[in-house]
């Protein structure tokens, strides 16, 4: 029996990085995953890669119009959709003098916006069948601040912010919203930074390396799981005690 039998469940960002490992992870755990991502060939891939019990989508987050494209397929399809992890996010260094109105709303709309779409989009469908599971991806920047990452630390510090106030909202329709914190996890969105930068990160972490995709995949699928039923509003920092 897997943790997550005759689940459905919709996870953004999912081809590649965190995303593929947890639409991997949940479908090896019963449930049947909608893989979306900007990149259509990409979650075509995973999906692929997964078999029968994956949908790939093409999903722009930062539009209203596609979530509702991306639910109405999932309800088509499956009937229900009783989770969904917002993993979908951009990530590049900049200081707040650097920083220009352009830039500020990219961020916003990829990960803020992203993210509260995602949630209010899904949250109709998952209070009528009684509720669901959502699982959010802030980061370890919203625990511990980092210099040259204005736009990208003040996004997620926004994304912490709504997980904990749609959880005490949407408590009471049994759907329960919790927040991961990823620290340094070697993905390509690290990837883009100079060696020397990762070689610092790396240096700051008791645990003594980077953090893996499957890492954090393994807390996302507590969070969804019945395992974390009584959890709402949880903030789980997965950085090797970097944000210790």
């Amino acid at each position: 029996m897997g943790r997550l039998d005759g689940r459905i469940a919709i996870i953004t960002g999912a081809g590649s990085g965190q995303g593929a490992a947890e639409a991997r992870l949940f479908a090896r755990e019963g449930a049947r995953v909608v893989v979306t991502d900007l990149d259509e060939t990409a979650a075509g891939k995973v999906a692929g890669e997964i078999g029968d019990s994956a949908l790939a989508l093409h999903h722009d987050v930062s539009d209203e119009a596609s979530w509702a494209a991306v639910v109405a397929e999932t309800l088509r399809r499956f009937g229900r959709i009783d989770i969904l992890v917002n993993s979908a996010g951009i990530y590049a260094q900049g200081r707040f003098q650097d920083t220009d109105a352009a830039m500020l709303d990219r961020f916003y709309r990829i990960n803020v916006l992203g993210t509260f779409l995602g949630m209010r989009s899904v949250g109709d469908a998952m209070i009528r069948q009684g509720g669901g599971a959502i699982v959010n991806v802030s980061s370890g920047a919203a625990l511990i601040t980092f210099k040259n990452t204005f736009a990208y630390s003040a996004s997620k510090w926004m994304v912490r912010g709504m997980g904990k106030l749609a959880a005490v909202d949407l408590a009471g329709d049994g759907i329960r919203v919790n927040t991961i914190f990823p620290g340094a996890i070697d993905t390509p969105m690290l990837a883009v930074n100079p060696p020397e930068y990762l070689e610092t990160l790396r240096s700051m972490i008791p645990a003594g390396r980077l953090g893996t995709a499957e890492d954090v995949a393994e807390v996302a699928l507590f969070l969804a799981s019945d395992a974390a039923s009584y959890l709402y509003g949880a903030e789980i920092s997965v950085c090797g005690g970097a944000a210790a």
